[in-house]
């Protein structure tokens, strides 16, 4: 495919199952990190990286896709999912890249395939770009590059805040709403749900996630750092989602000439819970291509 050209892919499903995956833990740097294991040990590896507020599930519906060729792994990042949280709070996109260099490390993964979702595409960027020779090929999801300053401050505000607490886990799971909204069916949403509530020692159900990842949120440029992509990169957006523009587009591509595009159909933000069919059918190419 040419690098001017940008598939849209329509393909969509009304809903989807969740891939069986395994439980893991590892220490890197003194921290206690969490993945889902979805198979199959022997094969390349593919890691996936999720975004801000969010975990490792937001894979369940894609990783199965991938898993034939694949050893397929998600990682829940410092201070979300079931990862610790670091106290002091230090959630910087430095951080971030450290520890899934020391996670990389540990589990000797070499000629990997990164996908990033949304931060985890910035995340992804910032360690394929300070840890080079051992991603072989750098999926970008529905990320957004620079946050203005209006919206830094609001996730500051809202992260300084105390979260919702919830006197059950179903009432969590039936009042959870995804930000920006979701194309993604109900049970979907509710599995999500499910996945990110945790009971806190004051008996309350809450989001697993520090509310800190939101208070302390870094302030990046991340259009420059194309300019150290020297791998094959894939780029993917929904068609609902406003995050990459066409001029955003044009100023990735001005720096990272072998990036290729693609935009998935019947999706906003959370392109692999809004239409899963389509973002493996987006990937999959990308990945079959020498």
């Amino acid at each position: 495919m040419s690098t001017q050209s940008r598939p849209k892919v329509e393909s969509h499903a009304p809903s989807a199952e969740p891939a069986p995956f395994q439980d893991r833990y590892v220490e890197t740097g003194g921290l206690r990190l969490h993945y889902l294991d979805y198979g199959t040990a022997g094969r390349p590896s593919m890691l996936c990286v999720h975004g801000g507020a969010a975990s490792a599930h937001w894979f369940d519906y894609v990783a199965g896709a991938f898993s034939a060729d694949y050893h397929v792994r998600a990682l829940d990042l410092r201070g979300h999912g079931d990862s610790a949280w670091v106290d002091p709070p230090a959630y910087a996109y430095a951080d971030y890249a450290a520890d899934i260099s020391r996670f990389v490390e540990k589990l000797d993964l070499r000629d990997f395939v990164l996908v990033g979702h949304s931060m985890g595409g910035m995340v992804s960027l910032v360690y394929t770009t300070r840890y080079p020779g051992r991603v072989k090929k750098l999926v970008v999801v529905d990320t957004s590059f620079k946050l203005s300053e209006e919206r830094l401050n609001s996730m500051r505000d809202r992260g300084s805040r105390a979260g919702t607490e919830y006197k059950s886990r179903d009432e969590l799971i039936s009042r959870f709403r995804l930000r920006p909204t979701t194309l993604a069916p109900k049970d979907i949403v509710h599995q999500i749900a499910g996945h990110s509530a945790r009971q806190f020692p004051n008996g309350s159900w809450q989001h697993k996630f520090d509310r800190n990842v939101y208070a302390i949120r870094e302030a990046i440029d991340g259009l420059p750092v194309w300019k150290e992509v020297k791998i094959p990169a894939l780029l993917i957006k929904g068609d609902r989602s406003e995050r990459i523009t066409p001029e955003i587009q044009a100023a990735v591509r001005e720096r990272c000439p072998q990036v290729e595009l693609a935009e998935v159909a019947n999706s906003d933000h959370h392109i692999t819970l809004d239409n899963p069919t389509g973002f493996v059918a987006a990937v999959k190419p990308f990945l079959a291509r020498s």
